[in-house]
């Protein structure tokens, strides 16, 4: 089986309608579509509004965008000083090796810069953008994304790590990807080799949004990046459709922490162009994460948390449980709502 990238390709699988494609090419046309074979067996037969579809057909509501939406919503331009790198936080940047993924996703807060073959850097660069690394010391860790890094072979990614692990100063490399729940066969034991390297600790984020995307080979994949010895996080974005439901994000979380991913952060949707139909109100996202404390074990909890727009960076936007009370102490709100007072 071949990979869809275009809606003939998805009608050709039965994902969707020849009128519906037709009404959808302006969509296609703005917006890259790609679906993994394996996305394409998982959803053979699945109905319209079947979470992990939601997540990677077009959708007619794609073509309409509202006034607030931005395409470069969480300002990565503003804070590239060299191609290929973000340098939002004092301690850590962004490396964009590639903008090309294995899947595209609906709702990507990153679509108007990504699609096939995506603006990859020359090794030309690349060196440009390690050397800027190397030259400043209060860099921490480097964040490897795009685009998915995975995508790359074994080779640059290792050729990419050692460069980084040879920087005294870089404590960390992190990788963020899809392709564990999306390609899972392209976890290989040569790739997760080519993540490590003597002098550095090397942590996967991994994205996931719904239960029903940690199948058996998703499991086996994460267990070959576990069993490395690599932690493994869990980013997720809370998607009306998808898994705005107190139940569903609970089966998400407990799925993630079972299989040695721990739930890191719980994103509200960027406003990125196209992505309204999306995004529940942050009051909902605050109820939601609400009904999740004190049911679910702390390990599954993840930080809900907003992108700023413009590049101000991530804001955790859950409610408080302290209230203040001035000189009398504090009110706690426990996780059945009842308020207790403590002295300090």
């Amino acid at each position: 089986m071949k990979p869809a990238r275009s809606l003939t390709d998805l009608v050709a699988a039965g994902l969707m309608t020849e009128a519906d494609a037709a009404a959808m090419a302006g969509v296609a046309d703005r917006y890259a579509v790609a679906l993994t074979p394996y996305v394409l067996d998982r959803l053979a037969g699945a109905a319209p509004d079947d979470p992990v579809a939601v997540q990677y057909i077009p959708a007619p509501a794609e073509a309409y965008s509202t006034e607030d939406e931005l395409a470069d919503p969480i300002g990565d331009h503003s804070h590239s000083p060299v191609k290929g790198i973000v340098h939002r936080y004092p301690d850590r940047v962004l490396l964009k090796p590639l903008h090309a993924c294995a899947v595209y996703c609906r709702f990507c807060f990153r679509r108007e810069m990504v699609g096939p073959g995506g603006d990859a850097l020359s090794a030309g660069e690349l060196d440009a953008a390690l050397a800027y690394v190397r030259s400043r010391p209060e860099i921490w860790e480097v964040i490897v994304t795009g685009g998915d890094p995975f995508l790359l072979a074994p080779r640059r990614l290792r050729a990419i790590v050692q460069a980084v692990a040879a920087m005294g100063h870089v404590g960390v490399i992190r990788f963020h990807t899809r392709i564990p729940v999306a390609d899972p066969a392209r976890v290989t034991p040569e790739l997760v080799a080519a993540l490590r390297a003597d002098g550095i600790a090397s942590w996967v984020a991994v994205h996931v949004n719904h239960a029903a995307e940690m199948t058996p080979e998703a499991a086996a994949a994460a267990a070959r990046l576990a069993d490395a010895g690599i932690p493994l996080l869990g980013q997720s974005v809370l998607l009306k459709g998808v898994n705005d439901e107190a139940a569903v994000l609970e089966a998400l979380f407990r799925a993630l922490v079972r299989n040695r991913i721990k739930p890191y952060y719980l994103h509200h949707p960027d406003l990125a162009p196209g992505t309204s139909h999306f995004r529940p109100s942050v009051e909902r996202g605050q109820d939601l994460v609400d009904a999740l404390r004190g049911h679910v074990s702390g390990l599954c909890q993840p930080t809900y948390v907003l992108d700023i727009p413009g590049g101000h960076g991530k804001a955790p936007i859950g409610r408080c449980a302290i209230e203040t009370h001035g000189g009398d102490g504090h009110g706690i709100r426990d996780y059945q709502g009842r308020r207790h007072r403590y002295p300090g």
